[in-house]
């Protein structure tokens, strides 16, 4: 059983979120599942992940040590997130390849920041396998 339900980023701009994260979910199979004036969900079968207006109606901020991890069915999934981030406003976090320092043997991962700040990974075998 998944502990999580599903994860949620705050951001400033629904519209902008969106065209960053339309791209970004295909490059590991998801798609947006649904969005509104306040949220874009995005999954396979079902919405696990979504990107919101904060609901304070504060300024959303990036986490400092918090990010989220994406599972990737290959290593050139991994690739393709990483590429498809830095070509459409988000930064390099950390290369895709290899961890030794992770502790499973075959992981292959890259790190991004979306362009709202919000850290961002993209991880084939990890824990989730």
């Amino acid at each position: 059983m998944n502990i999580i339900d599903h994860l949620s980023l705050g951001v400033p701009d629904i519209e902008k979120a969106s065209q960053f994260y339309d791209g970004l979910m295909a490059t590991l199979g998801c798609s947006r599942l649904a969005k509104t004036d306040g949220f874009a969900a995005y999954g396979t079968d079902a919405v696990q992940f979504l990107t919101m207006l904060p609901e304070n109606g504060e300024a959303s901020t990036a986490g400092n040590g918090v990010h989220i991890c994406f599972v990737a069915a290959s290593q050139d999934a991994v690739k393709n997130f990483h590429a498809y981030a830095i070509a459409n406003g988000g930064a390099c976090a950390g290369e895709p390849g290899p961890r030794p320092d992770y502790p499973l043997p075959e992981v292959f991962t890259s790190f991004v920041r979306d362009p709202f700040g919000n850290k961002l990974e993209a991880i084939h075998q990890g824990f989730a396998g």
